[in-house]
């Protein structure tokens, strides 16, 4: 069985050794080290080849958004994790933005913790349940999109309807199209945005401008 690194990088000492405790009791965990600030990091990170980071996101001396865009420029293979409040929903852009694959909330459990990590070394995107519904109810759609040739602009309407959480039978309904037709573009769109699911898909919609929290 493959075992992997981890750095926890939160501000808390507490919420730290408590996730580090829960974390080394999985055999797939090699080791656990922490970091209390993005600058602590960077200069672990010159020691340690994580193959995971759980990013706090509000930190003294240098914050989670502000690290993880650091890090990724020395490291752009890892997979970096936002650990997030339900407050911080202004952060969600920019650590989209800034590289990080997944979401978790505070007050998650280790289950999803788990998946977290299986879901973004298997090359995906997660999101805590509770996070992606919070992004879904809270986006909207740019005045002006940026240009894309990947995408038609019939496909990005759908990603867009997609992105607010309906069903493709609701996003026909409101298109005036089949569902078979919506079917066919969610199809596309899965193969050309890489997006294994709605989380890969809004992660998609908010890097390129189709769609904004």
């Amino acid at each position: 069985m493959k075992q992997y690194s981890v750095i926890l990088v939160d501000d808390h000492k507490l919420f730290r050794e408590g996730l580090k405790l829960l974390l080394e009791n999985l055999d797939y965990i090699k080791n656990v080290d922490e970091a209390g600030n993005g600058k602590e990091l960077l200069k672990l990170i010159e020691k340690k080849q994580p193959d995971i980071i759980f990013m706090d996101i509000e930190m003294p001396v240098m914050d989670g958004i502000t690290a993880t865009q650091q890090v990724l420029k020395l490291h752009p293979d890892l997979n970096i994790i936002a650990l997030s409040m339900y407050g911080d929903e202004n952060y969600y852009t920019p650590m989209i933005n800034a590289g990080a694959k997944g979401f978790v909330l505070k007050n998650s459990g280790i289950q999803d913790v788990e998946t977290a990590i299986q879901t973004v070394i298997s090359g995906n995107n997660y999101f805590s349940q509770e996070i992606l519904n919070r992004l879904i109810n809270s986006i909207g759609k740019k005045s002006k999109t940026k240009e894309s040739n990947e995408l038609s602009e019939r496909e990005e309407e759908v990603l867009f309807h997609i992105c607010k959480g309906k069903s493709n039978q609701e996003i026909a309904d409101t298109l005036y199209l089949s569902k078979r037709t919506v079917d066919k573009h969610r199809e596309n769109l899965l193969s050309k945005t890489n997006a294994r699911n709605t989380a890969g898909l809004v992660m998609y919609a908010v890097k390129n401008g189709i769609a904004e929290v």
